[in-house]
């Protein structure tokens, strides 16, 4: 039988009274010392294996470094609650928070080195090391911690149980999500509702296996740790009294609102006063995330505009003396949160449209100058964007900003046009390397800039940019789109 077949058919097993709760519901607390210690361990082992290698002097200021770095990862792991329980959300997102967690470390424990430590004591090369080891060691600990934790879970040890409350189109998706997921550990009893038949949708009916009164008695016999309310968000009362009811048990209760759930973006919840609000637009980049980007965008920045001084220099000599005109061409565009910035482009036109109307530029285009031709298709006529991401314009990755008269006229006709600019627009961006680069010419090639541009801003990481970043310099070269 396929799984997709037999997955909403509550077994005897399932359904046997007086079960037991999981070994981490009894020892979540456990988990998360072992965490904290084996991160350390962890730490000072990389530490270890740097001062033999380098034979660097075991003195005071290492082990002032080695002490700050340990108590610098804790407090940022406390900020970011990174030992809290990752059942149900993926390892790469666990990992990006390790990575959030020791780059503020590393920044911590190097400031407080350079105050505080004599720096020649060790080397850069052997503290670089030690960082470089210590982020993998907690990196791969992880993966094969929670491979291992699958692999029991998959048998039935270490596994919750759960209930789907609401038999709609929502907690069949619930349902199935459990079900597919069984290295989440969490074994499906049923769904559960009360309503008539035909208010039911036809393919989810014959899942149902009971009355709403019979999932909250199971709850009250401690046979359920998770209830997932599915119900639709006009019958308030209803999910008033089940919640009631669900107090007097010892489950985790989640509420699962059936508007659109997964269209939302970047939602988090808000504390204003007293009162909670779900954000239904948001932006990925607010606290420690802001923070990290930010840094990506100034050190990545500046390295390359150290590297790139020279030619910059000719390509402005060049730009000058081929054509008449300025050597940078300043157009408006929107930036973050929809506001007007100037962008910095060397030149490639005979012309500088920056009004209520902007043609762009098409192929064999007369505008284009011979030497504009050849930096547009290089992308080196981008390269003064560095200079606005170090003014904080811009980032090196995010949405391709577009002249203002294009926004005006696209956010009309493509829906969610405008939550491009939720974040800082980028020199490249992830719509561009997967092919959407240079003329949109019809309204079907921006919806799909659009798509991977919010695709972006969904799951945005340091490891998504640094990849959109490698493929940009390699694929620069060969794209065909630039003109």
């Amino acid at each position: 039988m396929a799984k997709s077949d037999q997955e909403f058919t509550p077994t005897e097993e399932r359904l046997t009274p007086n079960s037991k709760g999981g070994f981490s519901v009894r020892n979540q607390s456990g988990f998360s010392t072992l965490y904290r210690l084996a991160d350390v361990t962890l730490i000072v082992t990389a530490w270890y294996a740097c001062h033999k290698f380098f034979d660097f002097p075991l003195k005071l200021d290492a082990l002032v470094l080695l002490v700050t770095f340990c108590i610098g990862f804790q407090i940022s792991s406390e900020a970011l609650d990174l030992y809290r329980s990752w059942r149900g959300s993926k390892t790469t997102k666990m990992v990006r928070y390790v990575a959030y967690c020791w780059a503020g470390t590393c920044l911590f424990t190097l400031t407080c080195g350079y105050f505080f430590t004599n720096n020649a004591t060790h080397s850069a090369i052997a503290v670089l090391s030690w960082f470089i080891i210590s982020f993998l060691a907690l990196s791969v600990w992880r993966f094969v911690m929670r491979a291992f934790l699958f692999k029991l879970r998959k048998t039935g040890f270490n596994s919750r149980k759960a209930i789907v409350v609401g038999a709609t189109k929502t907690g069949h998706d619930m349902a199935r999500q459990i079900v597919e997921n069984d290295e989440l550990g969490i074994k499906f009893l049923g769904i559960f509702d009360d309503r008539n038949p035909e208010r039911i949708p036809e393919n989810v009916r014959e899942k149902i296996c009971g009355k709403i009164q019979q999932a909250i008695d199971m709850a009250k016999r401690s046979e359920v740790d998770y209830i997932y309310i599915a119900l639709p968000m006009s019958a308030e009362n209803r999910i008033r009294e089940i919640l009631h009811y669900c107090s007097d048990t010892t489950a985790n209760v989640y509420l699962i609102p059936n508007f659109f759930v997964y269209n939302l973006m970047n939602s988090r919840w808000q504390s204003v006063g007293s009162i909670q609000a779900l954000s239904v637009y948001d932006t990925p980049f607010q606290g420690a995330s802001e923070a990290l980007k930010r840094l990506e965008d100034i050190v990545f920045s500046s390295l390359i505009l150290l590297m790139i001084s020279i030619p910059m220099s000719i390509i402005a000599l060049a730009v000058k003396l081929t054509s008449p005109g300025p050597v940078i061409f300043k157009q408006k565009r929107y930036g973050l949160d929809g506001k007007k910035i100037s962008i910095y482009k060397f030149r490639s036109m005979t012309t500088q449209d920056n009004g209520p109307v902007v043609k762009q530029a098409t192929k064999n285009d007369p505008r284009i100058t011979k030497l504009g031709a050849f930096l547009r298709k290089t992308s080196l006529d981008e390269l003064p964007q560095f200079i606005n991401v170090l003014q904080g314009r811009m980032s090196i990755v995010g949405p391709r900003p577009h002249a203002v008269a294009h926004n005006e006229e696209y956010r009309k006709i493509i829906r969610g046009y405008m939550l491009r600019h939720k974040v800082r627009p980028g020199i490249t961006g992830w719509a561009q390397v997967n092919g959407f680069r240079g003329e949109t010419d019809t309204v079907e090639k921006m919806q799909k800039r659009v798509e991977y541009d919010l695709e972006y801003i969904h799951n945005w990481s340091i490891l998504l940019d640094i990849k959109i970043i490698i493929k940009t310099a390699v694929g620069s070269l060969f794209d065909k789109n630039a003109y």
